[in-house]
């Protein structure tokens, strides 16, 4: 039985080959051996290496990967990040999945570690969200962590967290708490999100493990901070909505421990990668 990340590397694969590679088919010598060369084209955070090289295995698994620099690692610009031999219609039927995998998730990490750049110094961790492309969650939140975040909850069964929905659905801060109390089990956390002093205060009484200040701005954003400390200072406080690079420090200097950013893996530029084969 294949694995989640093998199933969908192999669905990958069948999305680009469909019934052939018709190009190689008509160009290039069944036995025809090669050496390929992944490259990058401007300086870039690794992230997703090893899914690379899974990618390769899978296509076939007599071609040889050798990995030159670290996954995590920061990359210069030139810089030769493997090599890979074997045959040639294997390494061009592999090329494209390869690329894409390693461009998003170098992309995800490289946006990520900018975050944390911009926050050095501060006691304030950065944490993806769920806006993940649909199918690759486990991909884009294992590039945030290799970019230096955290990651948030990965999805709706590994935490409670009581967004305004839930809120207007159960009547209220106090009673959508009580409720997942009463109906979570016990190793769960309780998170709420809060857009206005009323809320926090709500929060607070009712007894939530983490508050999240949704959309607030900057000044309110630090009253709240100040009152969730001074009430309970056990209880986390993330910031969330809007979250960018030109913000992302004043928003750390208010004083939360977490600051969830959608950005990290919804609008990260792809990294400049390429493979480039050579006769072996």
């Amino acid at each position: 039985m294949l694995s989640h990340i093998d199933e969908t590397l192999v669905n990958a694969l069948k999305e680009d080959l469909g019934s052939g590679d018709v190009t190689t088919a008509a160009l290039i010598p069944e036995d025809h051996v090669s050496e390929a060369l992944m490259i990058a084209k401007e300086d870039i955070v690794l992230a997703g290496l090893p899914f690379a090289e899974r990618v390769f295995q899978l296509v076939d698994n007599s071609l040889k990967f050798r990995a030159l620099i670290g996954e995590g690692s920061r990359v210069r610009k030139g810089s030769i990040i493997a090599r890979i031999k074997g045959n040639t219609g294997s390494l061009l039927i592999a090329e494209r999945t390869v690329l894409n995998i390693l461009q998003r998730m170098s992309g995800i990490a490289g946006l990520t570690n900018e975050y944390i750049k911009a926050v050095r110094g501060l006691h304030v961790e950065i944490t993806d969200t769920r806006k993940t492309a649909p199918g690759l969650r486990f991909f884009d939140k294992y590039a945030v962590r290799a970019g230096g975040g955290r990651n948030h909850r990965h999805g709706l069964y590994d935490g409670v967290l009581i967004k305004d929905n839930h809120i207007a659905a159960a009547g209220g801060v106090r009673k959508a708490v009580k409720l997942a109390r009463l109906r979570a089990h016990h190793l769960l956390k309780i998170e709420v999100e809060v857009k206005n002093i009323p809320e926090v205060k709500e929060a607070l009484s009712a007894g939530a493990d983490i508050i999240m200040l949704d959309n607030m701005d900057v000044k309110l954003m630090k009253r709240a901070a100040c009152i969730i400390r001074e009430k309970n200072p056990d209880v986390l406080i993330e910031a969330s909505g809007n979250m960018n690079l030109e913000n992302i420090r004043e928003v750390a200097e208010t004083g939360v421990d977490l600051i969830s950013v959608g950005a990290l893996t919804h609008s990260a530029p792809a990294a400049d990668l390429s493979l480039q084969i050579r006769s072996a």
